[in-house]
C-alpha cells in the first residue's frame, strides 16, 4: 500500500530512478497505490537475487501418483540429476542462442510465453504436479496482475525476459531494442526479486544488435528459442522430425486464454495434453536453468 511517511516517498523516488537507469523508461504502469510496494521491491532486488521458494512437504510415491491422476496426466519420471556444470555457456564473447540443450537423457524443457492468461487452475495444477517450467513474460501482458505469477515463481519456476511490449525487434533501432530488453530486465527484477538470466525474442526473431542489446542489460546468459510448439490440442514438431521429441528439446507453450484457444480448451487442459504427449514418448520434464 502507499505510505505517507517521508521515508516511503524517498524509497519510491529511488526505486523509480533505478527502474529508468537502464532503459530510460518512465515509472512503471499500474495503479498508483502500487508505487511504494514497487519501490520496496526494487530496493530488495538490488540487495539480493535469491528467489523465495516454497518448501513443499515431501511426498510418497503414492501421493505423487495421485497428483498426476487428479489432472489426468500419466505419471512422469522425476527429472534426472542435472549436470554438475551447465552444458550451455557463453563462448567467444557472444550470448549463445539455443533451441535445444546438449544431453543424452530423455528430458525436455517446458517454457510458457507472454502471460496473457491467468488461470488459477494452472497454479493449482503446477503446485500439485511440481513440474519445472520457465516463464518468458512480457510486461504489457502481465502488468494488470503481476501477482498471478508470484506463486508460480515461488515454486522455483524462473521468470525470464520477453520484452516490455512484444515487438518484432528486427524493426527496432538498437536503442529501442535495448529499451525493450533492459526495461523488462529492470521491471521483472523489481516485481519478482531476481534478475532474469534468459531472454526470448518475440516471435523468435532477432538480429546481431538484439544479442548485443540483451548482453548489455546485465544478467542475461542466453537467448532461448524452441524446437516444438504446443498449439490448442497438439504439439507441432519441426519438419522431418517424425513427430518425435529429442533429448534436450525446448518446448514452447503460451499463457493463453480460452478465447485465444478458440474456446476449445483452457490453459490447464492444453498443458495436460502437452504432458500426455511427453509421457507417451517416454520423456520427462527438466529445469532449463539447471543446464543453461
Amino acid at each position: 500500500m502507499r505510505s505517507t511517511r517521508p521515508t516511503a516517498v524517498l524509497v519510491a523516488l529511488i526505486g523509480l530512478l533505478l527502474l529508468t537507469g537502464c532503459s530510460g523508461l518512465s515509472s512503471p504502469s499500474g495503479p498508483a497505490a502500487r508505487t511504494g510496494l514497487q519501490a520496496e521491491r526494487v530496493g530488495a532486488a538490488t540487495r539480493s537475487t535469491v528467489r523465495p521458494v516454497i518448501h513443499l512437504a515431501p511426498r510418497t510415491a503414492a501421493q505423487r501418483a495421485a497428483a498426476f491422476r487428479k489432472w489426468g496426466v500419466p505419471l512422469l519420471r522425476t527429472a534426472p540429476r542435472p549436470p554438475a556444470m551447465k552444458t550451455v555457456r557463453m563462448s567467444g564473447g557472444e550470448l549463445p542462442v539455443i533451441s535445444h540443450v546438449p544431453t543424452t537423457q530423455k528430458v525436455v524443457f517446458l517454457t510458457f510465453d507472454d502471460g496473457v492468461a491467468k488461470d488459477p487452475q494452472f497454479v493449482r495444477m503446477m503446485t500439485d504436479l511440481r513440474l519445472p517450467f520457465t516463464m518468458f513474460l512480457t510486461d504489457d501482458f502481465i502488468k494488470d496482475d503481476y501477482g498471478y505469477f508470484t506463486p508460480l515463481s515461488e515454486l522455483g519456476n524462473s521468470v525470464e525476459n520477453h520484452t516490455l511490449t512484444h515487438p518484432d525487434l528486427r524493426l527496432k533501432t538498437p536503442a529501442e531494442q535495448r529499451q525493450e530488453i533492459c526495461g523488462q530486465q529492470d521491471r521483472l527484477t523489481a516485481e519478482y526479486g531476481t534478475r532474469p538470466g534468459l531472454f526470448r525474442p518475440p516471435y523468435g526473431v532477432f538480429t546481431a544488435e538484439t544479442r548485443a542489446a540483451a548482453q548489455s542489460c546485465g544478467g542475461i546468459r542466453a537467448v532461448v528459442l524452441w524446437r516444438e510448439t504446443m498449439m490448442i490440442k497438439s504439439v507441432v514438431f519441426p519438419r522431418g522430425s517424425g513427430r518425435h521429441f529429442r533429448p534436450g528439446d525446448i518446448v514452447l507453450a503460451h499463457f493463453r486464454t480460452p478465447a485465444q484457444l478458440k474456446g476449445e480448451e483452457t490453459l490447464t487442459q492444453m498443458t495436460a495434453i502437452l504432458l500426455r504427449e511427453i509421457a507417451r514418448q517416454g520423456y520427462t520434464v527438466g529445469r532449463l536453468e539447471d543446464y543453461v
